[in-house]
């Protein structure tokens, strides 16, 4: 959704980033809070999938 952005948190990692990301469908927290269609993530919990294959 944008450019990441730097976190300037008590917890973060030096140079940490933030990503807004939106998702394909509507997500919810552990304790059931929700529905939510887009979200602020930081760096660590974000991973690479691999690319389907054709």
């Amino acid at each position: 959704m944008g450019t990441p952005e730097p976190k300037e948190h008590v917890q973060s990692f030096s140079g940490e980033r933030v990503y807004w990301v939106t998702f394909d469908a509507p997500q919810y927290d552990w304790d059931g809070a929700g529905p939510y269609r887009k979200a602020q993530i930081w760096s660590r919990y974000l991973r690479a999938e691999p690319e389907p294959e054709a």
